[in-house]
């Protein structure tokens, strides 16, 4: 094929993309984007981990968080480029298929799917953890109807799927604009046990701003990264939302509010209110914060807000894989019964393949919960921010050619592309460096030789069978 045809094929492929939803429907609006779009910001990262980052960096955390957020803005202002070129709803391996190649494509596809399948494997796992805090019920029976229940919400309609990720999302949302106002009552007003220590000075006063150095600082980069995890979701609702060329825009230009809110604010109040030395890792600094005020209903808060958290995370899995697996299947590079979808619209047997294995997980993790559950899991962040890199590498090649005028232009370019894409792809490759070099994080690394190479021997096998396939020519 041609680069021609490849164009026209491309072109012809992006509109009738944009026109039908390629066989999904459109439900979801507006308010449920936004929502998916902030949602998929906070999570356990912010929650939990953000307590081993506050023990580790201190205050400087903070500038962390800001310089972080501003890398994950270019890279959802990258995304939105591509977007509003063509709108397709297994939008990562398109772009990396289209102007990278298709062994990218592949790669990315399968990559960014098994991203997902880990990442519901251990939050339905976390989640039954959680809802021992109230009931003595055990792990797997939770485990077990948190995943049938979310399996069948996501194949009832996207619609549904839309509404509960809008009411996890308004939980977190809440649990921290409700902690922001206490905060900021408590230093204000200063009620609470924390009224009399209180005080903005303890983001500079214990240590400095720099307690543990830059060099602490600078190591909490992978951390810190880890918490934006799944902020590139909304990408994967553009084939089925309402009007995308509305609604994605909106929702990515709320990025840096949404980090300047709910990340950078959230720590200033909480480390202004209790001392940077009280965080320890392993214990949220939301229940640290609590029980520092003196507020004893801080745990059952946080734990609900975790548990909420959990299921989100979790529920945008069952949406994303099943819509990667359809994707790869219609392009040739997965099994052809992927591609099939109830008459609602979504995607019967990608989605049902990927619980099956979310539930596969969740017994083995129950059965065998020892270091090599935890070297797979920990693989989830090198293979999400796999997703950022192959969307950064998009975005420069798709820009180089609609400059040349062989593309039309994206209604909605990113400013200053393509010197901030490729700022964001040397930080992303610096944070990756990082975790070579921490050996906590190192084990993220290992994984990935071998699944790089159980996908090229599969990609060949797959190529040699089907060599007349498009999607295996440049």
């Amino acid at each position: 094929m041609t680069s021609t045809q490849v164009d026209q094929h491309d072109n012809a492929s992006g509109k009738a993309a944009a026109a039908d939803g390629e066989g999904y429907q459109r439900g979801l609006g507006a308010r449920q984007i936004q929502m998916i779009a902030i949602g998929g910001a906070i999570g356990t990262g912010l929650f939990l981990g953000a307590g081993k980052a506050i023990s580790k960096a201190g205050p400087s955390l903070i500038l962390a968080y800001a310089i972080a957020g501003l890398v994950i803005f270019f890279i959802m202002r990258a995304l939105g480029e591509l977007l509003m070129y063509r709108p397709v709803s297994g939008s990562f391996s398109e772009y990396a298929r289209e102007f990278v190649g298709p062994f990218a494509g592949f790669v990315t596809g399968w990559t960014y799917w098994l991203f997902w399948v880990v990442t519901g494997i251990t939050e339905v796992t976390a989640a039954a953890t959680y809802m021992t805090y109230w009931w003595d019920i055990a792990q797997w029976v939770s485990a077990l109807v948190f995943t049938i229940v979310l399996y069948g919400a996501n194949l009832i309609s996207v619609k549904l799927f839309g509404e509960l990720e809008f009411w996890f999302s308004m939980v977190k949302v809440t649990a921290i604009i409700g902690m922001i106002l206490i905060c900021a009552g408590i230093l204000t007003l200063g009620f609470s046990d924390a009224g009399d220590t209180a005080s903005v000075t303890h983001l500079w006063a214990d240590g400095g701003f720099f307690p543990k150095g830059i060099g602490g600082t600078v190591m909490t980069l992978q951390i810190v990264m880890f918490a934006f995890l799944a902020v590139e979701l909304v990408g994967v609702t553009a084939g089925e939302s309402k009007d995308p060329e509305k609604t994605l825009p909106k929702a990515i230009n709320t990025v840096p509010w949404r980090i300047a809110v709910f990340y950078v604010g959230a720590l200033i109040m909480i480390l202004s209110v209790v001392p940077w030395t009280h965080f320890q890792p392993g214990v949220s600094p939301f229940v640290a914060a609590f029980e520092q005020m003196g507020l004893g209903v801080g745990a059952a808060i946080v734990n609900f807000v975790v548990l909420t958290a959990a299921l989100s995370s979790c529920n945008s899995g069952m949406y994303s894989t099943g819509r990667m697996l359809r994707d790869l299947a219609l392009n040739g590079q997965g099994p052809a019964l992927f591609t099939r979808l109830t008459k609602s619209g979504t995607p019967l047997i990608g989605t049902t393949f990927s619980a099956g294995l979310m539930l596969v997980g969740v017994w083995i993790n129950y059965q065998w919960p020892g270091d090599a559950f935890e070297k797979v899991v920990s693989f989830a962040t090198i293979s999400g921010m796999w997703a950022w890199i192959m969307i950064l590498v998009s975005q420069i090649r798709y820009r180089a050619r609609a400059d040349r005028g062989e593309l039309p232009q994206s209604s909605f370019r990113a400013p200053g592309a393509p010197y901030t894409s490729w700022f964001a792809l040397l930080f992303i490759l610096g944070v990756i460096v990082m975790m070579g070099v921490d050996e906590e994080a190192r084990v993220s690394l290992y994984c990935a030789p071998l699944w790089a190479l159980i996908l090229g021997v599969s990609y060949l096998v797959l190529k040699a069978r089907n060599p007349e396939n498009a999607s295996f020519k440049r």
